[in-house]
């Protein structure tokens, strides 16, 4: 077979109870099919792993994926996926990183990492321009992933990239993560997938390539590139100037900002402290920019001060301020810098560190939890030295509270139990992230049929309710947020979409700068020599869509479980830009089923599945419906 452009040409495979290392070609129908990342991984996943799997067991896989336009001249296509059984959810799981990892790893000769077994002892993965080793990892395991970073840079090449975990992975913290680029605190963070690296005692993936990818039609590509370059720039400005929290106080104005454990409305002042303006007057001391990247939104910090002492790296992003900051009350910029240092330190997911401090802070007002609970700490609102406490316990895994909230807050408020339920904040396991359903119905809406529980970013649909539009998808003007009007053909659309995202890795944050969909295709095309258009490029999305629920779908997953938390559903937030409105879940529900070609519990239907070409995974279906 004639290695298609875009791709390294190999797989890994790895089982690290055996330690075999093989390396796999994928056949070129089923990169078609399933593309590469998000996609791909998903197909693998599906195929090798049966249904009622526990994830921390070695049969579980974890799968690293680029796709095909990493370390392509594509802008912002320095990103991977990663994806496993969720340790946290229970069903599919995956989470993207940028950074500079995917691109090395790519250059190195390999496409992706498929991880298999459990090692005896700590190892780490070496890899350098097609040569891989395990090594022993005894020495390292317990440092943190900045630490990690260094000490296996020193081992191995100083130009390698690792891509690690910290305690809370190593120690199975449920709301952990996989961390790369070192002090960057570039991160894989949702899902727990970093649990699931602990289990199998797989510390890191360091790698170093020099390698380049082949490219069907470079001169096109790069023409189209030049053509568009500046222009992405400029739309994209503000995020270049500000970061994603430039955009924290017309957040706040809409009524997007959970503030309080999600309960209030409005919170002006907390915002424009905690606003990506703010950040460039005072602690901003660079901008990151991951490989491929002309936008560079990432933020760098640095100051030193008695209370948090000194504080150099990663900065914060929109989601860290919102989870840390607003939705506990906390409106100091430099103890949620500190916060979120703590979090890529300990290897953890920001946004679900979040709603578990929130929750519990809940927890506490309520009496369902007392001091002794906490170790003596009062958690009430507003609280930064609770906050960074808090995080030490739940990243150190210590016995109580900090173990119990590292289980994340589904399985939290099972134990604590009593009303807790009634602001416990998840979709199906998995914590909200820092959108609400309330300033934008299509997020309800996609939140509930997410495939890997709450998550805006699996369709990215409230962007289009508020600046930019889809017209090469049929919506070329901005949509009404509270509106139901095509709010089922507007979520599944951009889920489809953002699935080929995710599966070429390229950075969703590209349609700020103005690029539409049919120009990523042209793209695609280049790249590999493919001659696809855009009704394929959708329905391969769609195709991989409906595969992960159709893994979903095998693990019990149906309409009971497409919902959201109560609070969202019932509880008016009284002001703000987003004072009166709830989404009416269920109705939109029913018409997105019927739009994507599910039945009423949210199940494809055959003719979805033959039209998708799914029949041979969907075979459990039929077996499952027998007497």
């Amino acid at each position: 077979m004639d290695l298609i452009g875009g791709y390294a040409g190999k797989i890994l495979r790895i089982n690290l109870s055996n330690g075999k290392i093989l390396r796999w070609t994928v056949d070129e129908s089923l990169l078609r099919k399933f593309i590469g990342g998000s996609g791909l991984a998903a197909k693998i996943l599906f195929d090798e792993t049966g249904p009622s799997i526990d994830p921390f067991s070695p049969e579980n896989l974890l799968i690293f994926m680029t796709g095909p336009v990493t370390a392509t001249k594509v802008p912002l296509s320095g990103r991977y996926q990663v994806v496993s059984k969720s340790p946290l959810t229970g069903i599919f799981g995956e989470s993207d990183s940028g950074g500079t990892w995917g691109p090395e790893l790519k250059k190195a000769g390999f496409d992706g990492i498929i991880i298999s077994g459990r090692s005896s002892k700590p190892v780490y993965l070496w890899i350098s321009d097609g040569e891989v080793e395990l090594r022993d990892a005894d020495h390292i395991w317990g440092l943190d992933t900045y630490e990690t970073d260094k000490a296996i840079r020193d081992e191995t090449d100083d130009k390698a990239v690792v891509s690690c975990i910290g305690p809370a992975g190593e120690k199975l913290a449920r709301i952990s993560g996989i961390f790369c680029d070192g002090k960057h605190g570039r991160a894989a963070a949702r899902c727990g997938l970093g649990a699931v690296m602990g289990s199998k005692r797989l510390k890191a993936i360091s790698v170093r390539g020099t390698g380049t990818i082949e490219i069907a039609d470079l001169e096109s590509l790069e023409k189209s590139v030049k053509e568009l370059a500046s222009s992405i720039v400029e739309n994209a400005r503000g995020m270049h100037d500000y970061g994603t929290s430039g955009g924290m106080r017309a957040i706040e104005y809409l009524g997007d900002l959970p503030i309080k454990n999600w309960l209030l409305g409005s919170w002006e002042e907390g915002a424009e402290r905690l606003s990506g303006q703010t950040m460039a007057e005072t602690i901003l001391s660079g901008r990151y920019y991951c490989s491929g990247c002309i936008i560079g939104c990432g933020r760098e910090v640095s100051f030193e001060s008695e209370k948090y002492g000194k504080v150099e790296g990663a900065g914060p992003e929109y989601e860290t301020l919102a989870m840390l900051g607003a939705n506990c009350l906390i409106d100091d910029l430099k103890a949620v810098a500190k916060a979120n240092e703590l979090c890529n330190r300990y290897g953890l997911d920001t946004i679900s560190v979040g709603a578990a401090v929130a929750f519990a802070m809940e927890a506490y007002e309520h009496g369902l939890i007392s001091d002794e609970d906490t170790g003596g700490i009062k958690l009430v609102w507003g609280d930064a030295d609770a906050l960074l406490r808090m995080i030490e316990k739940i990243g150190k895994r210590e016995k109580g509270l900090g173990w119990l909230l590292g289980e994340g807050v589904k399985r939290a408020s099972e134990k604590i139990g009593g009303l807790s339920a009634e602001f416990a904040i998840h979709v199906k396991g998995l914590e909200l992230p820092a959108h609400d359903p309330r300033a934008y119905y299509s997020q309800g809406l996609s939140y509930a049929t997410s495939n890997r529980g709450a998550c805006h970013l699996q369709s990215l649909s409230h962007i289009f309710e508020r600046s930019v539009t889809l017209p090469d998808l049929g919506f070329p003007e901005i949509q009404e947020r509270h509106s139901l009007d095509r709010k089922d053909e507007l979520v599944a659309k951009a889920q489809n979409l953002m699935c080929m995202f995710d599966s070429l890795k390229i950075c969703k944050f590209i349609l700020f700068g103005g690029i539409k969909p049919s120009t990523i295709v042209e793209w695609l095309n280049w790249v590999t020599g493919w001659k696809m258009n855009l009704e394929e490029f959708m329905r391969t999305g769609e195709r991989i869509y409906n595969l992960k629920r159709l893994y979903n779908v095998r693990e019990g997953i149906s309409r009971k479980d497409d919902t959201l938390p109560p609070r969202i559903l019932t509880h008016k937030r009284g002001e703000g830009g987003s004072a009166e409105s709830l989404p009416p879940l269920g109705e939109l529900l029913s018409r997105y089923y019927k739009y994507r070609g599910w039945n009423e519990l949210g199940i494809p239907e055959e003719e979805k599945i033959k039209e998708l070409d799914l029949t041979e995974e969907a075979k459990f279906l039929r077996r499952r419906t027998k007497p």
